[in-house]
């Protein structure tokens, strides 16, 4: 194929799914490399004296085809993946690997870099344009640009085995999630299921051509089960399936694959000159070390602890009551809290779902954004898309300037991996006087239509959408020059303040009444089901918090030490869930095999930042509460010192300016009901 026959190679604005094949996407990314080189070797051989704009924000804007190709091929392997798919993204990876070590290891490049690094304060620079001086210069230091030679061809060969790595743990467990199925025959096994989960059961069954009902490990399958199966034996199976993803000792298993990861990232560090990888990532967070993170959790520990074990007593006596339960297990933790929930606050989800049709919760979004940030939604239909399922939205501001494209993909398949993200096709900046606009993307995993209802969303599908649509509002509103500070371009652990916050407006009468509308009457939720969802908003925090709480501590167990004499996973497992645990262990399941967002996404090292981005939500929300929900005066100032601003200053900078003050930690204990 001519280069010129790929549709990925010429220019292109909107991604061109209509005209993409699979088999265009590893030439194309082959030949954008090259053109990239160019580029590159460019400002490295330049003649003329190293400048601010020859060199640091001609590096930024460097690649920038192989940044369109790349975003769109790994979102669609992300989204709507196949094998043909899944080989490319193995052949092209250690070549992307490669080529990222070309930039960092190029001693010319570095040179010239440092050269205007060093002379920093005698330049004229802008605020924005020092913090992207800073970072080019970090990137190179921080990434082995110092090393011996021998030293860079060892961290070249880590980087390209860690990139493999990750794309081979994700494939394992989308692989292990599309092949279990709990196939029911029997209908008296579904007994307590409601008619929407079991309609949906029996449309998977009919697909895949079988009578009966089929569940799955699909969060919209999976978790109806777990919540409202009366049959414990079932339960038992569903959670073990799950909870066993990546731990069969077969070709799907994952846990050779933690073990090299973290490993091989310790090693990295130690080459950089860094004790831990731990150490190595915070010093590019807000927290800045492992010592401050632990310090954190075990803070927040001490703090829900208590909390949680009488929160776990209650539900004990509650099942024992119930059901003559002895012994609680990860398999009645749903189902009970379902039922205790429904016996103190007389709410379930089948009670509020008919509220939440999936395009009046859409809509619902759309509108507290309009009032909070003047933006105008638009669907359109002539929009390329990668699924049918998939919608695509213009985003305009007040004055009818073109603000962003969107993008909102929400139900599950057998080419998505689960779970809830936003991405971007295009990201924003600023060139040549022209303002470029990014194409943002929701892609969550949503219960389905059935053949009588709508998509009708739980409570905490209706919050995760605002939470991933908040994060789409950081990549929309963004407004930066240079696109390595744009959107959501942000430290880790500041990137979930736009996401965390505006789940907040999920359970505020104001914003509930402009959405929550029952999909077959259009009557507006009443007071008293907006009254239960608020006094049921902190039902089992302690336990919530201890949960969230655990996974931080058993990410900083693989990252903040040595892991080279770790050789049993599940026992380390263990060893690191002790201080947090509550259910009996499970021989047969273990979370880090499956745990995504530390070995295959961008949170190791990270994860404590979903609680510390709590702590700003929760402050930053506080002075929305006391000025109004919906007061543009405060959401222009979040607006334009926070969502605008991308990574173009310090985050706590960028937050004490929005609210005046440092975040106050108190306002999530309050809000969490862990203090009075």
């Amino acid at each position: 194929m001519k280069n010129s026959e790929n549709i990925l190679l010429n220019t292109f604005d909107i991604s061109p799914f209509d005209k993409i094949d699979d088999v265009d996407y590893k030439p194309a990314i082959e030949a954008a490399i090259k053109e990239a080189r160019l580029e590159i070797d460019a400002i490295s051989n330049s003649i003329e004296e190293p400048t601010f704009k020859n060199t640091i924000a001609a590096l930024d804007f460097a690649g920038y085809k192989l940044d369109r190709v790349t975003s769109v091929f790994f979102n669609i392997n992300s989204a709507e993946t196949n094998d043909k798919i899944q080989k490319t993204a193995q052949e092209i990876s250690p070549l992307l690997s490669e080529f990222s070590n070309d930039i960092t290891l190029n001693e010319s490049l570095f040179k010239r870099v440092k050269a205007v690094y060093e002379s920093r304060h005698q330049l004229d620079l802008t605020r924005e344009e020092f913090v992207l001086l800073e970072k080019k210069y970090k990137g190179f230091a921080r990434n082995g640009a110092n090393l011996s030679e021998d030293k860079k061809s060892r961290l070249r060969k880590i980087d390209t085995e860690l990139s493999k790595l990750a794309l081979t743990f994700g494939e394992n467990i989308l692989a292990e999630t599309n092949k279990y199925e709990l196939h029911i025959t029997n209908e008296s096994d579904l007994a307590g299921l409601p008619e929407s989960a079991k309609e949906a059961a029996a449309q998977t069954a009919e697909e895949k051509g079988k009578d009966g009902w089929i569940f799955t490990l699909e969060y919209p399958s999976y978790i109806p089960f777990m919540k409202y199966a009366e049959n414990r034996e079932l339960r038992k199976e569903m959670a073990l399936a799950f909870g066993a993803k990546g731990f069969h000792n077969d070709e799907l298993d994952n846990q050779k694959n933690v073990l090299d990861i973290v490993n091989l990232r310790h090693e990295r560090a130690n080459l950089l000159g860094y004790k831990t990888h731990a150490h190595f990532v915070l010093e590019e967070r807000m927290a800045k070390t492992p010592e401050n993170v632990t310090r954190f959790l075990e803070d927040l520990l001490e703090k829900a602890k208590p909390a949680a074990e009488l929160e776990f007593k209650q539900l004990e006596r509650f099942a024992k009551e119930r059901d003559d339960i002895d012994q609680l297990q990860k398999w009645d933790s749903a189902f009970y809290s379902e039922k205790l929930k429904q016996e103190l606050f007389e709410l379930d989800d089948e009670l509020l779902k008919p509220y939440f049709k999936l395009e009046n919760v859409i809509e619902g979004v759309f509108t507290i954004a309009t009032k909070l940030y003047n933006l105008r939604f638009v669907e359109v239909f002539g929009i390329p898309k990668y699924h049918r399922d998939v919608k695509t939205y213009q985003v305009f501001d007040e004055k009818d300037n073109f603000i962003a494209l969107f993008y909102a993909d929400f139900h599950p398949r057998a080419g998505k991996r689960g779970g809830a993200w936003m991405t971007q096709f295009k990201g924003q900046f600023i060139k040549d006087g022209i303002n470029e606009r990014p194409h943002v993307s929701n892609v969550c995993n949503f219960t389905k239509p059935t053949a009588s209802k709508p998509s009708l969303l739980t409570f905490n599908e209706v919050t995760t959408l605002f939470h991933e649509f908040g994060h789409g509002l950081h990549g929309m509103l963004a407004n930066t020059t240079y696109p390595s500070l744009s959107g959501p371009s942000v430290f880790w652990d500041f990137v979930e303040l736009p996401s965390q916050i505006l789940e907040n407006w999920c359970y505020e009468p104001e914003a509930l009444a402009l959405f929550a509308k029952h999909y077959e009457t259009g009557e507006t939720i009443p007071m008293v089901l907006i009254d239960k969802i608020k006094k049921a908003a902190n039902f089992q925090e302690g336990m919530q918090t201890l949960r969230q709480l655990s996974f931080g501590i058993l990410d900083m167990s693989w990252h903040a030490a040595d892991p080279s004499g770790i050789t049993n996973v599940k026992a380390h497992e263990e060893a690191a869930f002790e201080n947090t645990k509550l259910y009996p262990e499970v021989p047969e399941n273990c979370m880090s095999v499956s745990f995504s967002h530390i070995f295959q996404g961008g949170y190791s090292s990270g994860y404590y930042s979903y609680k510390w981005a709590e702590v700003l939500d929760a402050d930053a929300f506080s002075y929305f509460q006391e000025n109004g929900i919906f007061n543009k005066e405060v959401a222009t100032k979040f607006k334009d010192s926070i969502l605008s601003q991308g990574g173009t200053e310090d985050p706590m900078v960028l937050y004490k300016r929005f609210r005046g003050k440092e975040p106050n930690p108190e306002a999530l204990l309050k809000r969490a009901g862990l203090i009075k």
